[in-house]
């Protein structure tokens, strides 16, 4: 079952057509558009931020403890096989 696209994009599939030109944006263009973005941005409250740096504290922790658990263990056994 085939496709079918309409538009601008269909259009430049032509095989005999070269790939058309992107426009470059201005810097100052860029930075209005970057600045009309975090405008639309809805920050966290502090109390919002505290919650999500306490979880991802908590769970890197959690994670740095199982590997370093495991990384030991897996030394112990190395070192009692081959040792």
């Amino acid at each position: 079952m085939a496709t079918q696209t309409r538009g601008e994009a269909a259009e430049r599939r032509g095989g005999d057509q070269p790939p058309a030109r992107r426009n470059r944006t201005s810097p100052a263009l860029f930075f209005r558009q970057s600045v009309a973005e975090l405008r639309k941005v809805i920050w966290p409250t502090r109390r919002e931020l505290i919650t999500y740096t306490t979880v991802a504290m908590v769970f890197i922790i959690v994670m740095v403890v199982i590997v370093t658990s495991l990384d030991y263990g897996f030394t112990k056994l190395v070192i009692a096989l081959f040792g």
